[in-house]
């Protein structure tokens, strides 16, 4: 049963036209599948030289677009077939375009951490805009000041509801919520709230891009789950470093999770060698094959009806952080 003036949950949705990258294209099908909707026709190509080219196959004059692509690795072939999908739709007159942007690339790079170094973060929300979007619907952006990067209405949504219900529905005995960084306190805080559990906090002090070392734990773990949650795993430096730090206070278990499952260089090897009890991540990122044969104790969670929703919403001008409380 539906609110009053409110659609139901499968009803189409009038006006509205869904088109996916390469990058994200079954996530892109199962979006549309909750919406009910067809997903928008459109060909990729490349020249021979190595050149994108996007072709609509649809008509999209006057209609309010959406096209869902990550920029994750390939990072800047994926990024390039996002700025060519939304120079297509504005060529071809969508009267607005979002751009929906499961995982958000260059998002670390959001400051001048050293002399003479970019904020690429600002660039690629700069090309974004020059392109053509007039919105931005993103997940778990690295950090949150990245929104105000965009001269855009930006909705920033997180999976956090969909990786809360996971980890209630597995009845994890005495758990506590490890939050492997202070700069993850606000995540932890709702983790930590979510699931009814305590929280610790490790600090941390990185080495290197790819490195981590795990300082101090601040709380009890001693005898109790350790439930950790990020918003990305690329190497897994600090997963790793974490895990031994609350191993070596005592916790009996360790669950770990992120929104983005990136898996880049050493982080099979880590991971496996973490003896972790369950590794968790969502759909934001397509995963390897490689990344499902090697971690046998991978479960992954999908985010299409919460990013189905968000458009949803969008379409129909009603409120996103609704979605927040869910």
């Amino acid at each position: 049963m539906t609110r009053h003036g409110e659609q139901a949950v499968n009803s189409p949705v009038g006006g509205l036209q869904v088109f996916g990258g390469s990058a994200s294209s079954a996530l892109t099908d199962k979006v549309c599948q909750y919406l009910n909707l067809p997903r928008g026709k459109a060909s990729s190509s490349h020249f021979p030289d190595g050149e994108t080219l996007i072709k609509l196959e649809d008509d999209v004059r006057g209609r309010d677009c959406f096209v869902i692509q990550s920029t994750c690795p390939p990072v800047n072939d994926n990024l390039m077939e996002l700025l060519i999908f939304i120079d297509s739709l504005r060529r071809a007159s969508a009267q607005r375009i979002t751009a929906v942007i499961p995982y958000y690339g260059y998002a670390r790079q959001d400051r001048k951490a050293e002399g003479r170094t970019p904020i690429t973060a600002k660039l690629v929300a700069n090309m974004i805009a020059q392109a053509g979007a007039d919105r931005v619907l993103a997940m778990n952006l690295h950090a949150d000041q990245i929104q105000g990067f965009f001269d855009l209405p930006v909705d920033h949504l997180t999976a956090a509801p969909v990786l809360a219900r996971h980890c209630l529905s597995r009845k994890i005995p005495d758990a506590v919520f490890v939050s492997p960084d202070v700069g993850n306190l606000k995540l932890g805080n709702d983790f930590a709230a979510r699931l009814g559990a305590e929280l610790a906090v490790i600090y941390k002090r990185r080495l290197s891009g790819d490195k981590t070392t795990a300082v101090k734990l601040v709380g009890d773990v001693a005898g109790k789950t350790a439930v950790m949650f990020d918003d990305m795993i690329t190497t897994a430096g600090t997963v790793a470093e974490a895990a031994h730090l609350v191993r070596a206070h005592g916790a009996r278990a360790i669950y770990v999770g992120a929104t983005h499952g990136l898996f880049a260089g050493p982080a099979l090897q880590r991971l496996r060698e973490a003896e972790l009890a369950e590794i968790v991540v969502t759909d934001t990122v397509p995963l390897r094959p490689d990344v499902a044969a090697g971690l046998k104790n991978l479960t992954v969670l999908s985010v299409a009806e919460l990013i189905g929703e968000a458009i949803r919403r969008i379409h129909e001008h009603r409120s996103v952080s609704a979605l927040f409380d869910r």
